[in-house]
């Protein structure tokens, strides 16, 4: 009999592969920013963003190790990562091949502002804070997500200042008032 703590395993090999599938897709569309005379910036942080989201998904896999499944709060939390990944998709989607696990920037592109990016400044890192309190929670790894959220949460407070800066004065314009995590928010957070 296939085991839940099998199961999860098996999950968190799935998002490593799509993670791996991002990287690739980021690394395609790095090249085509930069053929179009695109900029990188926030370069200090990303070795740290990386090893976090690596650390991550093998601290899930080791903490479930001493953890079972916790029944309905894990599959709300199931659910949870999949309204994550929906959204991510969904904000990866609308940027097409302007979207990138690293801040570049083409100069004189406009804004997107379709998709989730009509009601918030950054709905992929909506995703990912989800993803960093839901995917622990599926096996009931809740000192992964306590941690694993904390640290992520000063990882993208860097990372959100370099990319907005970077974005400019033409971005900020087209978002200033829109919030940056959650609809419905005052633009502030």
């Amino acid at each position: 009999m296939v085991t839940s703590r099998a199961l999860y395993l098996a999950f968190l090999l799935a998002i490593g592969a799509e993670r791996l599938f991002e990287v690739a897709l980021s690394r395609r569309n790095a090249a085509r920013a930069f053929a179009r005379g695109g900029r990188e910036s926030g370069q200090a942080h990303f070795p740290a963003m990386v090893a976090l989201h690596t650390a991550f998904l093998a601290s899930c896999a080791l903490e479930s190790g001493i953890r079972t499944f916790p029944g309905a709060l894990g599959w709300a939390a199931v659910a949870a990562a999949m309204g994550a990944q929906a959204l991510r998709y969904w904000a990866v989607a609308s940027l097409g091949d302007r979207w990138n696990v690293r801040v570049i920037v083409v100069p004189g592109e406009p804004p997107v502002q379709s998709g989730p990016y009509r009601f918030m400044r950054h709905p992929n890192y909506t995703a990912v804070v989800l993803e960093m309190l839901a995917v622990p929670l599926i096996h009931g790894c809740w000192l992964t997500a306590a941690v694993f959220s904390a640290l992520h949460a000063l990882v993208l407070r860097v990372r959100i200042r370099a990319e907005e800066a970077a974005l400019g004065a033409a971005w900020q314009d087209a978002f200033a008032g829109r919030p940056r995590f959650l609809p419905g928010g005052d633009g502030r957070g």
